[in-house]
C-alpha cells in the first residue's frame, strides 16, 4: 500500500475516534457521566446497574481498540509479534482496569473519586492508542539503527 493512501486511511481512523467519542457515546449506558459533569464532590455515587454498564464499558473499548488496532497495524506494518503484544496489551489492560473499576463502584470508594474518573476514561477513550503510538516508533527507531 502507498505511504500516502495509507497515512489518509490513518487519518480517516483517527476521525472515526472522534466520532465514537462525540456521536456515539450518548448511546452508551454511563451514570458516571452525569455524576463526573455535576457535583461529584458532594454527591454519592448514583446507582448503576453493573451488567449493563459493563456490557456497554465493553462494547465501548472494542470499537475504540479495534479503530486503534487498525491504526497501529497500519503503522507497524508487517510486523505480527508487536501486534500481538499490542492485542495482548488491550485485553489485558480492559481486564485489570475493569476489575479495577468495578470494585471501586461496588464498594463506593468516593475518597478516591478521582481515581474512578482515570480508570473510567482509559476505558471509554482511546488514550492508549496515544500512549502506545510513541512508543512503537522510537522502538522501530531502536530496530532500524
Amino acid at each position: 500500500m502507498k505511504k500516502i493512501v495509507r497515512i489518509g486511511i490513518i487519518v480517516l481512523l483517527f476521525l472515526m475516534l472522534i466520532f465514537i467519542r462525540g456521536f456515539v457515546a450518548p448511546y452508551f449506558y454511563d451514570p458516571l457521566n452525569e455524576y463526573f459533569k455535576n457535583d461529584y464532590l458532594y454527591k454519592t455515587i448514583p446507582e448503576i446497574e453493573f451488567g449493563t454498564y459493563f456490557l456497554h464499558l465493553f462494547f465501548r473499548y472494542l470499537l475504540n481498540g479495534l479503530v486503534s488496532l487498525v491504526i497501529i497495524y497500519l503503522i507497524v506494518k508487517n510486523d505480527r509479534k508487536l501486534l500481538l503484544f499490542v492485542v495482548k496489551f488491550y485485553v489485558a489492560a480492559f481486564f485489570l482496569l475493569s476489575l479495577f473499576l468495578f470494585i471501586l463502584l461496588k464498594y463506593q470508594i468516593t475518597e478516591w473519586y478521582m481515581l474512578i474518573f482515570y480508570t473510567r476514561r482509559f476505558l471509554i477513550q482511546p488514550l492508549f492508542v496515544f500512549i502506545l503510538l510513541p512508543a512503537i516508533y522510537y522502538q522501530q527507531l531502536k530496530v532500524n539503527n
